[in-house]
């Protein structure tokens, strides 16, 4: 009993833990991504709602539509598949990815209505120039033991 406890308590530390570093990273980017876009108060009161909803459904389709895609793909289970099942999944992921693709299009879109051109193609230099910056800290920290 006490070693089921633990391994409970373990695991909220672990989850609890990953939570802050990714509300962490989140507060870090839209501070990083405010002072790029140099947003001003109104723009961002309108910005931030509609580039969260972007960001959660971008989440939503890699994290749950994709990563069950690429777990069916991975070894050996991709050689188990017929060649129907393998034409079916690689549709799934085609549309996956176009999924991706319309909901980007679906923020830029969002986005002309609130600020302007020049500050859109910053933003995607800026989400570029962070997701950079926090791979090579990740780097450096050790964290690529591969």
């Amino acid at each position: 009993m006490r070693k089921i406890l633990t391994f409970i308590l373990f695991f909220c530390t672990i989850a609890t833990f990953a939570q802050v570093s990714k509300e962490k990273i989140k507060s870090l980017k839209v501070a990083f991504i405010t002072k790029e876009l140099e947003l001003t108060s109104a723009e961002a009161e309108k910005f931030w709602p509609f580039f969260n909803a972007y960001e959660d459904r971008q989440f939503e389709i890699r994290f749950k539509k994709i990563k069950e895609i690429k777990r069916k793909m991975e070894q050996p289970a991709v050689d188990k598949l017929t060649e129907k099942e393998a034409s079916a999944l690689l549709t799934q992921l085609e549309e996956a990815e176009q999924d991706l693709a319309d909901n980007r299009k679906k923020l830029i879109t969002n986005l002309k209505t609130v600020i302007s051109p020049i500050k859109i193609l910053k933003l995607k230099k800026a989400e570029d120039d962070f997701n950079h910056k926090l791979l090579r800290q990740y780097k450096q920290k050790g964290g690529d033991k591969e």
